[in-house]
């Protein structure tokens, strides 16, 4: 009897911290949740967030702060919640950058894997080769042709050292051979302005952001880098399609937490955001962003971050570029 009694109350102490997780989770949020943002208002990464939030604010009856921190290429983001207690009231809406981090930076005070827990990838949006009006191509074949035939300077417009942009355009460079200087910007829009005003001749852009300019004329889409054709611009062909198969980037918009966010806690929130996105009204502002809404569960997303962190690291391997 005594034996059984014991054993009860081994068996009964084991499961407390699972119960004590649990009630937690059910529990959350009791405060004010802060998500935070690695960039300015009024961008993509920042729209999304906002639009999540806005939700979540009614299905968690609580307080939801959309916090923008920029600057340093979302590390001084990503440092401030790698820092945070792992409690699920400071939560993360970044992007590739992420990922590209881990190899570009020499020097970080935290690791872009370890010190973060993955919660849903909400959305991809490919990036796009674009060309200014006047460059005489409409495939990729007629712009590498044309590109190889340029006596000035070829410039490849990017919205900073080390993006996803200037990383892609690198990649194309190589397997195409084509002569291009990189000429980087601070943001979307005076890349777009200068490509507008035909200062740059090409690009590869977040959909999102030159979408608005490729419906107008003002720029020709060329090309997704991307497995599937999108909705939003159904007539522009993937380079697989083009010719190029396995050419693929983009950027992406995931929602993570600081490490060691207990499991319960991360299932719960990754249901409640995954529900948000599921809906009809939220699955088509979306698209309609250029985005392929991909929603994955945290394992998923695990998998996938390490992916890209793969793919990207080639990438700055390739564009040998670097900052301490």
């Amino acid at each position: 009897m005594r034996r059984r009694t014991l054993l009860g109350l081994a068996g009964g102490a084991a499961l407390a911290p699972l119960a004590a997780q649990f009630a937690r989770a059910q529990a959350y949020p009791a405060r004010t949740v802060n998500i935070v943002v690695p960039y300015p208002a009024g961008g993509a990464t920042d729209v999304i967030a906002r639009l999540i939030a806005d939700k979540l604010r009614t299905t968690w009856n609580q307080s939801i702060v959309v916090e923008n921190r920029p600057g340093a290429g979302t590390v001084a983001a990503a440092q401030y919640v790698a820092r945070a207690e792992p409690d699920g009231y400071t939560l993360f809406e970044t992007t590739s950058a992420h990922t590209i981090s881990a190899s570009l930076y020499k020097k970080l005070t935290y690791d872009p894997i370890r010190d973060f827990a993955a919660i849903t990838l909400t959305a991809v949006i490919p990036l796009v080769l674009v060309t200014a009006k006047d460059v005489p191509a409409k495939t990729v074949d007629e712009f590498v042709a044309w590109a190889k035939t340029q006596t000035g300077v070829l410039v490849a417009a990017s919205t900073g050292v080390g993006t996803a942009q200037h990383l892609t355009a690198e990649l194309f460079k190589a397997r195409t051979g084509i002569p291009s200087q990189h000429v980087p910007f601070r943001g979307d829009t005076p890349m777009i302005t200068d490509l507008l005003a035909g200062r740059a001749h090409f690009a590869f852009a977040t959909l999102s952001a030159v979408l608005p300019h490729i419906q107008s004329g003002d720029l020709r889409g060329i090309a997704l880098a991307h497995p599937r054709r999108v909705a939003a611009v159904k007539d522009i062909p993937t380079f697989a399609e083009a010719g190029m198969p396995g050419f693929e980037a983009a950027t992406w918009f995931g929602t993570f937490a600081p490490a060691k966010l207990p499991d319960e806690l991360r299932a719960r929130i990754y249901r409640d955001i995954s529900a948000i996105v599921a809906e009809p009204a939220m699955t088509q502002r979306l698209v309609d962003m250029g985005a392929d809404v991909t929603n994955l569960a945290p394992a998923d997303f695990d998998a996938f971050i390490q992916a890209e962190t793969k793919r990207w690291a080639e990438a700055v391997r390739i564009a040998r570029v670097s900052i301490d």
